[in-house]
């Protein structure tokens, strides 16, 4: 079945909501049109009131089936329970003032509705920046218990081939046990895209032919990922070659399960998993889908500031799917 075809199928009829914070861009306004028309998502979409109907209107968009929110209209007693959350939330990090001027930024009220389970998702950064998706929901949501730090994965797809490639887009350095951490999260990920996840730990060294306190990380990260998750088919340090090659595997890494087989590629850092994967895409013809953030308790996506309407649409629904489990 086609990857968004069984992603559809999964939450169909689950009802699923998410919150759109950009609802004045066109993108994002076709996409939660579009989402709502075929029943798959119920979008919540934030935005002026005015400014989405001029858009909608010069766009030929149909709003009939969108929740549209103007953040400014707002009731009182809404706002107010949404204040108090934040304020506490927060732990005296912010005064309730300073909470006011940050339900002013559409993120963080998409980030708040989420929190709060007013929607089960959150969609952004078609024109906001990373850092302005991101840094709500690291203060609101935040990460999983037992998880330091969030991650970016991309699903790598040509045909019927279906990979995750990780950390490709947050974490500039990772040590031994956010490597592992990524290892865990990235199998999680794998499943919602119904891959078996069969983990490569990916070094510049293969079972040793290499040494060096680079080589070490990647071995460590391995044990703690095992620990972490003793079912887990997971192992390296291995070279790209021997992780992917069955026939390369079978002379670098004869013993190993996953060498040769492997289909969760976790990068050592993010500078060597972000080269990686726009080579897999450019070179190797891959789509790349993503970047899907990993670790939060609940699930917020960040576009890329260039991206389309399909992309919108697509990353939706991940997002819907990512809200499942």
């Amino acid at each position: 079945m086609e990857l968004f075809d069984s992603l559809k199928q999964k939450i169909d009829g689950k009802g699923k909501s998410i919150v759109f914070p950009e609802g004045e861009d066109v993108r994002v306004l076709g996409a939660a049109s579009r989402l709502a028309d075929e029943g798959l998502i119920k979008p919540i979409v934030l935005g002026d009131m005015s400014q989405i109907q001029a858009t909608a209107s010069a766009n030929n968009i149909d709003l009939s089936k969108l929740n549209l929110l103007d953040p400014t209209m707002i009731p009182s007693d809404v706002h107010q329970d949404m204040l108090d959350a934040l304020v506490e939330r927060r732990k005296g990090k912010n005064t309730p003032e300073q909470a006011a001027e940050m339900l002013k930024d559409p993120n963080y009220l998409g980030t708040m509705m989420v929190y709060m389970d007013q929607a089960d998702g959150m969609v952004s950064g078609a024109v906001h920046a990373t850092g302005d998706t991101v840094r709500p929901a690291l203060q609101i949501i935040k990460t999983k218990s037992g998880v330091k730090r969030i991650s970016g994965a991309f699903i790598m797809q040509k045909g019927d081939e279906r990979y995750v490639f990780a950390d490709c887009a947050i974490n500039i350095e990772l040590d031994a046990a956010g490597m592992a951490e990524v290892a865990t999260e990235s199998a999680a990920t794998a499943k919602i895209f119904d891959i078996d996840p069969k983990v490569a730990m990916l070094s510049f060294s293969t079972k040793g032919s290499a040494k060096g306190e680079m080589v070490d990380k990647v071995r460590e990260a391995t044990a703690l990922a095992k620990e972490a998750d003793p079912d887990l088919p997971v192992d390296g340090e291995l070279q790209f070659d021997a992780a992917f090659v069955a026939s390369v595997a079978a002379q670098k890494a004869p013993d190993s399960k996953v060498a040769g087989h492997a289909n969760v590629f976790v990068f050592p850092e993010l500078q060597s998993g972000n080269i990686g994967y726009k080579i897999a895409q450019r070179f190797g013809g891959f789509e790349a889908i993503g970047p899907i953030l990993q670790g939060l308790n609940k699930p917020v996506s960040d576009l890329s500031r260039g991206c389309n309407e399909e992309d919108v649409y697509k990353v939706a629904i991940i997002t819907a799917a990512q809200s499942l489990n």
